[in-house]
């Protein structure tokens, strides 16, 4: 399964913002929760819902968020 089938936008979803598929588990939450030194057994442990596969594609999703931005420098 992609990416794109494990994460999904939907208006009706915690206001768009993109989540695990079928949960109301937000991308930036699992992330979050990386990034706060949570392992990925705990969060498995934690959100039984959710597979590697999701994490995994949770981090390729923000990869790919970061790998579009484009950072102007101010002219300050």
């Amino acid at each position: 399964m992609t990416n794109s089938a494990r994460i999904m936008l939907d208006p009706a979803v915690l206001a768009g913002k993109p989540v695990i598929r079928g949960t109301r588990l937000s991308v930036d939450f699992i992330i979050g929760l990386l990034a706060d030194g949570w392992s990925e057994a705990d969060i498995l442990q934690n959100y039984p819902g959710v597979t590697h596969e999701d994490i995994t594609a949770c981090l390729a999703y923000a990869r790919d968020v970061l790998r579009s931005e484009k950072v102007y420098p101010s002219a300050a």
